[in-house]
């Protein structure tokens, strides 16, 4: 800093050091808050959390060989003489679960005279509770089913294509009701019984 003369004789400062005092002040704001944000990310309070462990929300994957706690209970009587369920060692590390509709589904095609006839099944890798759902909502879900069934064009039915677009819209549609009515969906894909169009 260099010092002037003033006008009545006194030394006066130059305000080069206000500059630098300003300078001090932001640098150390900065530090302060960029060590705080920091110490709220690495708790998890803000940002992504990578640190949590990642909860599962509604049914869990079962494992093959793992127990499912929700898994539907056989009926008194029922059960007796079949063989045991048992998993192989390759292929998917989850275990499938199935639900068959208990009746045939019957519609018209879009556009067309041609009526289509068929039984579905559903597969989950999730817990017992999807299966559980199915079985509550199957009315609901059997309602969507038939309006998909009936909004398909006949040329659909006919190509392998037009079956696995049928399969995935139905597939979509059951986890919406079950979203819709639980929370979660959890159906993997659905799977033609019988297929007939007259």
């Amino acid at each position: 800093m260099s010092d002037k003369p003033a006008k009545d004789g006194k030394k006066e400062k130059t305000k080069g050091g206000g500059k630098m005092m300003i300078i001090i002040v932001a640098v150390a704001m900065l530090a302060v808050g960029g060590g705080g944000a920091f110490a709220l990310v690495a708790t998890g309070v803000i940002g992504g959390g990578h640190a949590a462990e990642k909860v599962e929300r509604g049914p869990r994957l079962i494992r093959k060989g793992e127990e499912d706690p929700y898994a539907p209970k056989a009926k008194e009587g029922e059960g007796e003489g079949e063989a045991v369920e048992v998993e192989g060692e390759g292929g998917d590390e989850y275990r499938t679960a199935y639900f068959t509709f208990s009746e045939d589904f019957t519609s018209n095609l879009k556009d067309s005279d041609a009526l289509i006839q068929t039984s579905i099944a559903c597969s989950t890798r999730r817990d017992g509770r999807v299966l559980v759902w199915l079985k509550k909502h199957e009315l609901a879900i059997r309602s969507k089913l038939l309006q998909i069934l009936a909004d398909t064009p006949e040329e659909n039915v006919y190509t392998m294509a037009g079956k696995e677009q049928l399969q995935k819209r139905m597939t979509d549609a059951i986890n919406a009701v079950l979203v819709k009515k639980e929370g979660f969906g959890g159906v993997d894909a659905v799977y033609f019984r019988s297929f007939i169009i007259q």
